[in-house]
């Protein structure tokens, strides 16, 4: 069974079901993978506000008891869709409970995941990262990509606010109004990728798991884009039913 730790943000953890779905080889209900989705976003503190030092209650205590549950509930193999609950301040917190708890769940790293995909299906090409503020500045994907020997580059001081207001704006971001998306947050992610275009950059990544319910083609500006999500989703398939997952379009 999949679990997966909803509630960072919400749509998101619904987004990653969809997916499972949507990449699982099946023709009726019953050939359908068991997943359980647990969103309890009352419980887990802001992950950027705590990566900027703007809250001291580290989110990593209450993704790792959602995990316990989860496995509790039956699930072999869990995973978190949100990429900044991977910074190491935060992730570190949840793999080490999760040590100390002796419990057995697997736990995919989301931007491991994603690196892995991107060696594979975009060698040698530059990497644009779009991502919350917490997530540049930890520097998650920009190590973990360089690691794989992949190119990469993120919006500078200038152009950050721009994809940071489209997730988090209280008036038109996606966490505010996820369903359907503000005009003005794809707005601002339309001229990040632009920019990031003129700077070098050959894929986009969508690196924060909310991005891909503003941007849901498969290019912009004839680049392609990359869906952490996706990526994941798939993981979470071959890992307990491999001979369930489709093929790659």
């Amino acid at each position: 069974m999949i679990g997966i730790v909803g509630g960072v943000g919400p749509l998101a953890g619904l987004d990653i079901f969809k997916k499972i779905i949507e990449e699982t080889i099946a023709t009726k209900d019953q050939e359908h993978l068991p997943v359980i989705l647990s969103s309890q976003p009352h419980h887990i503190a802001d992950r950027t506000a705590f990566l900027l030092k703007k809250s001291n209650e580290n989110p990593g205590y209450a993704l790792s008891k959602i995990i316990h549950e989860l496995e509790d509930a039956g699930a072999e193999v869990a995973a978190i869709p949100c990429n900044t609950a991977h910074a190491p301040a935060i992730f570190d917190v949840i793999t080490k409970q999760i040590e100390n708890s002796n419990i057995k769940i697997k736990l995919l790293h989301i931007v491991e995941e994603t690196a892995k995909f991107i060696k594979a299906n975009y060698p040698d090409q530059m990497v644009g990262v779009l991502s919350t503020t917490g997530t540049r500045d930890t520097r998650l994907y920009t190590d973990i990509l360089s690691n794989f020997g992949i190119a990469n580059i993120a919006p500078d001081d200038e152009l950050q606010p721009l994809v940071h207001e489209a997730i988090y704006n209280e008036q038109y971001g996606i966490k505010a109004c996820s369903s359907p998306v503000t005009a003005k947050a794809t707005e601002n992610l339309n001229q990040a990728i632009s920019v990031l275009q003129k700077q070098g950059a050959q894929v986009i990544v969508l690196a924060c798991t909310e991005l891909p319910l503003a941007l849901t083609e498969k290019s912009y500006f004839g680049i392609p884009t990359v869906d952490p999500n996706r990526i994941l989703a798939r993981a979470l398939i071959e890992y307990i039913a491999p001979e369930k997952l489709k093929s790659l379009e």
